[in-house]
């Protein structure tokens, strides 16, 4: 695991002793790229490995595979293989409860987006 929230929220949940929801849905993305991962998969629909880390230029590829195999193993996101002519191609997607997140990731983009433009920072990220 590469994050500590997260460990500490799997473990929680393994003794059956959780009792913050806000840490839990928090714990769902915490981690380096995850919420960046959702929001393409959600806007983008099902893309492929390769496809993912063009993306997100500063991650390497064990970094993205770690977040990608914890957002699969949390329900968040399929990872599908398919085989065509002796090559293999790996699709990742948003599962529903992944696709729930939406309005949370949404609206912490937007409030992002207005605090940046008034702390007077440059932003060319567009409200909907």
């Amino acid at each position: 695991m590469t994050d500590a929230l997260r460990k500490y929220t799997q473990e929680k949940i393994q003794k059956k002793d959780f009792d913050c929801a806000k840490e839990y849905t928090l714990s769902m993305f915490s981690g380096k790229y995850k919420i960046v991962i959702i929001y393409h998969l959600s806007h983008d629909g099902t893309m492929r490995f390769s496809q993912i880390q063009r993306l997100l230029t500063d991650a390497t590829h064990k970094m993205l595979a770690q977040q990608l195999k914890e957002l699969v193993a949390d329900g968040l996101v399929t990872r599908r293989e398919e085989i065509s002519n002796n090559r293999k191609a790996v699709y990742y997607s948003l599962t529903t409860t992944g696709e729930s997140l939406m309005p949370i990731i949404e609206e912490m983009f937007t409030w992002g987006a207005k605090r940046l433009e008034k702390l007077a920072l440059k932003s060319n990220f567009k409200l909907a």
